[in-house]
């Protein structure tokens, strides 16, 4: 402790710029799992009859997973990561080109029999791309749409040719919580991350490929679908009109209204004549192009429609949407029967042989029988009703009072997904949160670890937070949230750097009994871990990537640090609390100086990461243990003899310690003062004295006297430091005396007394 000058300290300097942030997310420990809600469907049929098919399936945990059968079972043969934020459509194109976009606002392509091999990000799009539509007889197209109302038309050939790296511009890899801010890329950049999943990075020259753009809309798109040829494209949104354009040129051909809400699915036939549409107004609608005229109007659902599919000869539609229900109709006939009901939203269908998998905002998959080959059976069981109008069939169901009795009762094969969480709570400590999954499990994750601690199963979340509070007080060093299904922890500096805890409060062993441990420092390390060993494994001749300690140097230019504490401190050990586990690991989020944000498993690095893919604040603590300037680390307090007694005053004016400093380091404080300015023959030789007029009982273990040891040593006061008429414990910190017992914003006030014999 040391006293603190009336004038106070100075804050820090004001940073000119945003650092970037890095994030981690917490997986759950079988991660071959969806963890939030399935957005997208794409089956991969195979081109003869003896090879695999393989299901397709994008999530808004930002993956998207490759399910394999055998008999009646499904397993994950591979996870697609690269995205930063929800995926919300795919589809494939040619052999097994995988395409997907997401709400970090890309397009990217993927070798779909690989084991998740990102071969190109397309940035274009300045907000979430929603949707995606491909030409099944013309490999080469795709289009894409969003909610900044644009669409792009993609030669996908010609976008993934060989590019050569410009010497200036460069793009970053893949994942940052970033969701589509209006920083938009050059499209000249496209990233790639090779076999190995490294992170590579590869730019075209500024007069490389771009898409062809279809311009016209004012607001978000949300649905896109093509014709096989790839000649005619359909479009819509919330503008509730259907805009045909011709893709070869971006030109508008013609405009289609009829629709009272947003229009979210469309589905055009393998001719591009005939065109489907499902929208929030709860209709289902047949366009004819070439008449340029709505045919049939399908009132069969009594909520939004977000899902359509159709059978190979477009006789027959099934359609989903927000009321939970699977429909089939027949179009010619206009009639429908439920097929099946859900639990939850139906977000995609997809058509495979006899049976439609459907996906909901649930994180698992079900297979369900369509008689996709001859769907008129369905209707031999029974049960159907005419798909009228919208009075009609509100009509039909006042007077029936319910919906009717579907078909099947099960799905045939289900793909179970992991409860997505719904809830959570950073308890006192900063490295606990609590949790609560969509099917009502609790469960305590410890960040610094990024495991599972306790999984307390279906209680009540309120409860077990109150049972866990803690009278403690940490800096808020992270923030987090759950918008991918899972803990999303985000680092931002300073911030981060705020928390210090006692190396004898983690169990670290071999330091001082003051050695302070920075949280996010350690929690960075261990984050890094694998990607620190592979680096050091590189051989000595080889040359750094891109200049590896430059890299850092560069970016911080202008920038006043600390001196750093240890030269080899990417030598330091990875303390057990903040090891990671190999088994389930999870991914880090960030974005470097050179493009581009990106997403990686911890456990995938292979060393030869260019250091300008990270932010240089977060490599520069890891490297260099060397820390930005943080403020509050320290609190100032007032420190009296309680009013009544007659303890002399120890210090005048106002001391300042760190905020973690216990209140037995105060006590030892204060008995130092009284006993050494005290003259020792004024102790009586049996362990009494008097001091300032008051008695008092001196502590010396047993009340022997030890070799060695001074003599204000040998004979300690019992010393009680109280705040608020509160007396406080020894293990208490200053910040949490501040927070629970002193509760105001002025220098706490503590005082102190001898302690009265019990």
């Amino acid at each position: 402790m040391h006293r603190v000058g009336s004038a106070g300290s100075n804050g820090g300097s004001v940073r000119s710029r945003k650092e970037k942030k890095l994030t981690y997310v917490l997986n759950d420990a079988n991660d071959s799992k969806h963890c939030a809600g399935i957005n997208c469907l794409a089956v991969l049929k195979p081109s003869v009859p003896s090879d695999k098919s393989y299901l397709f399936t994008g999530s808004r945990d930002g993956t998207l997973k490759r399910w394999a059968f055998e008999e009646d079972a499904a397993f994950c043969s591979a996870t697609f990561e690269s995205h930063v934020d929800w995926v919300n459509d795919a589809a494939l194109i040619g052999e097994s080109t995988l395409v997907s976009c997401s709400s970090d606002t890309t397009v990217k392509t993927w070798d779909g029999l690989s084991d998740g091999v990102c071969k190109r990000t397309l940035r274009q799009h300045s907000d979430y791309v929603t949707c995606l539509a491909v030409a099944a007889k013309n490999n080469n197209v795709v289009a894409s749409g969003g909610l900044g109302g644009e669409v792009f038309i993609w030669d996908i050939e010609a976008a993934l040719s060989p590019v050569t790296k410009s010497n200036d511009v460069s793009e970053d890899s893949s994942p940052s919580g970033v969701n589509g801010s209006g920083n938009s890329l050059p499209v000249t950049s496209l990233r790639t991350i090779g076999s190995s999943n490294n992170i590579s990075v590869q730019s075209s020259p500024s007069q490389g490929y771009t898409p062809t753009a279809a311009k016209g809309h004012k607001e978000s798109v949300y649905a896109l679908t093509m014709n096989d040829a790839g000649t005619i494209l359909v479009s819509g949104g919330t503008e509730k009109v259907l805009r045909v354009w011709d893709p070869r040129t971006g030109s508008k051909t013609m405009k289609l209204r009829g629709h009272t809400d947003n229009v979210r699915v469309l589905l055009l036939d393998s001719t591009g004549r005939f065109c489907l549409s499902g929208s929030s107004d709860s209709m289902i609608r047949l366009w004819d192009l070439g008449q340029q005229r709505c045919l049939h109007t399908y009132a069969v659902h009594t909520d939004s429609v977000w899902a359509l599919a159709c059978n190979p000869s477009f006789s027959h539609v099934y359609s989903g949407g927000r009321d939970q229900s699977l429909y089939l109709t027949d179009l010619a006939k206009r009639e429908s029967v439920l097929l099946c009901t859900k639990e939850h939203p139906i977000q995609r269908l997809a058509l495979q042989d006899n049976s439609i998998w459907v996906a909901t905002t649930d994180s698992s998959v079900d297979r369900w029988p369509a008689e996709g080959q001859s769907p008129q059976k369905v209707f031999q069981r029974g049960g159907s009703f005419l798909a009228g109008n919208l009075s009609f069939n509100r009509a039909r169901v006042s007077l029936e009072g319910s919906s009717p009795l579907p078909v099947y009762k099960l799905p045939s094969l289900t793909i179970p997904g992991t409860p997505a969480i719904v809830q959570h709570e950073i308890l006192n400590n900063k490295r606990q949160i609590l949790t609560k999954d969509a099917a009502g499990s609790v469960k305590l994750w410890e960040i610094t670890r990024g495991v599972v601690v306790e999984d307390y199963g279906k209680i009540s979340f309120e409860e077990k937070k109150e049972k866990l509070f803690e009278m403690v007080s940490i800096p808020s060093w992270f923030t987090v949230d759950t918008r991918l299904g899972c803990l999303s922890v985000h680092l931002e500096t300073p911030q981060c750097f705020s928390a210090e805890m006692y190396s004898m409060d983690l169990k670290v062993t071999g330091r001082p009994e003051d050695d302070k441990i920075n949280l996010a420092r350690e929690t960075l390390k261990g984050l890094l871990a694998h990607w620190l060993a592979k680096r050091k494994q590189r051989p000595k001749s080889q040359p750094p990537t891109n200049g590896d300690s430059s890299s850092i140097k560069d970016a911080m230019k202008n920038v006043s640090l600390p001196k750093a504490e240890d030269s080899n401190a990417d030598n330091d050990p990875v303390y057990p609390s903040f090891e990671f586990a190999s088994i389930s690991p999870p991914s880090i989020i960030t974005e470097g100086s050179q493009g581009g944000p990106w997403r990686k498993k911890i456990t995938e690095f292979t060393g030869a990461e260019d250091d300008k893919d990270f932010p240089w604040w977060c490599l520069d603590a890891v490297l260099n243990n060397r820390l930005p300037p943080r403020e509050n680390t320290k609190l100032s307090f007032f420190l009296h003899p309680c009013e009544g007694t007659t303890a002399q005053v120890v210090t005048l004016g106002k001391l300042s310690a760190p905020r973690i400093l216990r209140i037995n380091k105060v006590i030892n404080y204060v008995v130092e003062k009284m006993v050494l300015d005290k003259p020792l023959d004024s102790l009586a030789a049996d362990g009494t004295g008097v001091l300032g007029g008051q008695s008092l009982q001196l502590a010396a273990g047993n009340g022997s006297f030890h070799s060695g040891l001074k003599p204000w040593q040998k004979l300690r006061p019992s010393i009680e430091i109280l705040c608020n008429n509160q007396v406080l414990s020894p293990d208490m910190s200053l910040a949490t005396v501040r927070a629970y017992i002193w509760k105001k914003p002025e220098d706490v006030v503590l005082n102190y007394r001898v302690a009265v014999a019990r």
